[in-house]
Parts: C-alpha cells; sequence; structure tokens
C-alpha cells in the first residue's frame, strides 16, 4: 500500500493534506476535529500582535459563485485574520500539539512592516512547539490597507526582508505564502528564498467581486447596503494556481524551492496535480467548507489508490514529474498533427460539437438528416473544442495522425521529427536579416 507520509522541509505528517490558514483552522475546536477526521497538518488561522485583536464585520462574510447544478465554485471571502486574542490562540496551539505531536500545526502570522514587531510575535509562537510559520504576505482585503498581507507581498524587497528577520530571530522553517495579485510570481518567490525562507506557499486569495445584488446595487456580500472586494478561493481558481505553481517550479532560479500548494484542491486528483507540478503537499479551504472535514477521507483513499495503481510507493516518486513538460509556447511541436473523432456508439446526437464547431469554430463537423455527425478531417485543426463541449465523456477523443501520413486539411506530410517555433520558416525571428 502507497506510503503517504511527508517530509515537507523538515516537517513530518502522516498525509499531505493540510488545512490552510482559513476559518476552518481558528481555533482548538475546529483543529482538533480536523485531525481527528485525519488531516494530516494544520495552518492555524493568522495570528496578528498582541493587544486589541481586529474587528471583523458582523454580517455575511462570503460571496459565491455556482455551476448550473449550484455546485459551488468559488467563495469571495471579506474576513479578515483571528479576531481572538493572540494570547488565547498560543495556548489553544500549545494544547493541540502536545495532544497531536504527529500531526503537522504551523502558524500563520501577519504583523507590520517592522522587525521587531516580528521579532517579538515569533517568540510568542516558538513557545507553543508548533512546527513551522507561515508568513501571510496574500490577503487582499482589510489587511491590505493596514499596509499587510498583499501590500507586502507584492513588494519582493518586503518579502525578502522579512523572510530574513524571521529566520534571524527563530530556528522554525519559514513558509512564505505569496499572493496572486501581482504580475509575475516568480518576482517574490526568488525574494522569498534569497531572504531564507525554506519554501513558499501559494496562491492565497484572489482580489474579487463575486456578483452585485441588484435591488441594492451593492457587491455581495453586503454588509449595511455596501460591499467591498476581497479574497477568491475555491475550485474556480486552481488554473491559476496551477501555473503559478509551475512557474516557480520551472524557473532556474526557484526550481528547487519547496512548494505547498494551495488554490481549490477538492479531490485527491486535484492534489496529484498540484504535486506533479512541484508542490510537495497541498492545502485546503473552500473544500472542507463545502464539504466538511472528513472530506479527507476521500482524498487520501484516492490518492492512495491511485498511487497502487501507478506503482508509487511515495509521494516523491511523483512531485515534479510534469514540470518538464510544462514548456513554454514556442516550445511546442508544432509537427505535431491531431483530429477529432467521434464514437458513434457513444454520440447521444445531442448536436452539441456540431453547433460549437459551426458557429464558433472551424466548420469541420458534418451532421446528417437523421443527426449522425462527423469529423470532416479535411478542416480540422485539432483544437478539441468538441470534446470539451461533449456531454458524454470519451464520446469525442484527439487522435494523432502517424508520420508519413497526410494532413488532408494542408496537403502536407506528418513529419516525426520534433519542430518548434523557434525554427520554424514563417518566424520572421527565426533567421538572422539580411
Amino acid at each position: 500500500m502507497a506510503d503517504l507520509t511527508t517530509d515537507f522541509i523538515g516537517i513530518k505528517s502522516p498525509n499531505p493534506f493540510w488545512l490552510a490558514s482559513a476559518p476552518p483552522t481558528d481555533k482548538e475546536y475546529n483543529v482538533r476535529r480536523a485531525f481527528d477526521a485525519g488531516w494530516g497538518g494544520v495552518v492555524w488561522k493568522t495570528l496578528g500582535e498582541a493587544g486589541p485583536p481586529v474587528v471583523n464585520v458582523n454580517g455575511p462574510r462570503y460571496g459565491a459563485i455556482y455551476g448550473a447544478d449550484r455546485r459551488l465554485l468559488g467563495l469571495n471571502n471579506i474576513e479578515l485574520i483571528t479576531d481572538r486574542p493572540l494570547e488565547v490562540n498560543l495556548e489553544e496551539m500549545k494544547r493541540v500539539k502536545r495532544d497531536y505531536p504527529d500531526r503537522a500545526l504551523i502558524a500563520s502570522l501577519m504583523v507590520p512592516m517592522n522587525e521587531e514587531a516580528w521579532r517579538e510575535i515569533l517568540h510568542r509562537v516558538v513557545d507553543t512547539g508548533c512546527d513551522g510559520v507561515e508568513l501571510n504576505f496574500g490577503c487582499p482585503h482589510g489587511m491590505s490597507e493596514r499596509g499587510m498581507g498583499s501590500a507586502m507581498g507584492q513588494v519582493p524587497e518586503y518579502v525578502g526582508q522579512v523572510a530574513h528577520w524571521c529566520k534571524k530571530h527563530s530556528d522554525l522553517p519559514v513558509i512564505v505564502k505569496l499572493t496572486p495579485n501581482i504580475t509575475d510570481i516568480r518576482k517574490p518567490a526568488q525574494a522569498a528564498m534569497e531572504g531564507g525562507a525554506d519554501a513558499v506557499s501559494l496562491i492565497n486569495t484572489i482580489n474579487s467581486i463575486t456578483s452585485v445584488d441588484l435591488d441594492l446595487f451593492a457587491p455581495e456580500p453586503t454588509i449595511d447596503g455596501q460591499g467591498a472586494h476581497g479574497g477568491y478561493c475555491g475550485p474556480a481558481v486552481k488554473p491559476i494556481a496551477l501555473n503559478m505553481v509551475a512557474e516557480i517550479a520551472r524557473d532556474p532560479a526557484t526550481r528547487n524551492l519547496p512548494i505547498s500548494g494551495i488554490g481549490g484542491v477538492t479531490t485527491w486528483r486535484d492534489a496529484a496535480e498540484f504535486m506533479s507540478l512541484g508542490a510537495g503537499n497541498v492545502q485546503v479551504c473552500t473544500a472542507a467548507m463545502t464539504y466538511g472535514f472528513k472530506i479527507v477521507e476521500e482524498m487520501i483513499s484516492g490518492l492512495s489508490q491511485w498511487m497502487d495503481e501507478k506503482g508509487y510507493e511515495n509521494t516523491r516518486d511523483f512531485v515534479g514529474r510534469a514540470v518538464p513538460n510544462t514548456v513554454n509556447w514556442q516550445d511546442l511541436n508544432l509537427n505535431y498533427v491531431a483530429k477529432a473523432v467521434i464514437s458513434q456508439d457513444d454520440c447521444i446526437k445531442c448536436g452539441r460539437c456540431y453547433a460549437a464547431c459551426e458557429d464558433t469554430s472551424h466548420q469541420a463537423i458534418s451532421m446528417s438528416e437523421d443527426r449522425t455527425f462527423e469529423v470532416i478531417d479535411a478542416e480540422c485543426v485539432a483544437c478539441n473544442l468538441c470534446v470539451n463541449v461533449c456531454p458524454v465523456e470519451g464520446c469525442i477523443t484527439m487522435e494523432a495522425m502517424a508520420p508519413g501520413t497526410t494532413d488532408p486539411r494542408t496537403g502536407k506530410v506528418v513529419e516525426a521529427e520534433y519542430a518548434n517555433w523557434t525554427t520554424h520558416p514563417n518566424n520572421p525571428g527565426a533567421c538572422a536579416a539580411e
């Protein structure tokens, strides 16, 4: 049976599934229930400075985006960091770590851009016995307006400086949580590494307004007739998160930087995808808020079964396996040719592929009087739009043409040799100007 135990920057946990710093990790009661359900680790909801805690709104805190079946696709969160006293959180963390020594317990921290503030909170956090700290440079609302969160995370120099302070004033492993609200995610990642951080985690939430109440004419959720931008998370952000994880994993300057993947992880497959792109583990929030803590049981069993089927003994066997295959567009093989193929046995004659191709693509699917749909190879550019709109999984597939055969669309023989845009004769930059 596959071994799911992980060692992430020296922090051991029984599986790679951690709860992200968020409402589900706000107090001892929640965290104990999470560990009892099987979560391998928890990043405690972000702690701030000692003294009067932040004040959260006393009304709705979440906006939502739904699929056609009302499945939750994304949440817009306007909640801030913990609104409970620092001392209370620290005492609870100490008790939890004492009772669950085999689980990873990480303290998420957010204080002003001041070395003494970071030194002070680090010294207090160390006494809890926690396994590491995560520096919250990601929150795009509330705290960012106060000069913290993403306001710091968007300045690589600040990221590197704070990482340096944290390594200077503590022996704990330091994870830097990055904001996606930035042009190039690689810049703060490199700054974190140069500052001495042991790892990065990403992505934090995306700055967003999910909807507008058209009776009140205010963003949702509404507080006394008004709304504000918040942080977007959930399954809808997964593609953005995967890309940013891959950007860090394949960049020569940061390719050896450990990554904790965050962003829409809902199933074991999501976790495997993040890990194949270089993440050593994953953090989960929205899925737990939607389905409860026991969803981790499905994640554990699903990942374990898949690893057994593939012959992977532990997670290290597949972490980063997709990174070498993630390239820039100009490196893709332009000699590769494929065509769509429709299985007549599986087709339900809905016509969705025909409508999509006829109206918005390449007019490469024909429809007979009895609603039989067939691909016109002479027009098919293999865009695979038909595959994506077909409601029957596996009904339409993309089949590669064999080298030596002739593409009926272009009249050219399919070549076996690899060739990309950098050498293509149509590329004006492929040869030096005369």
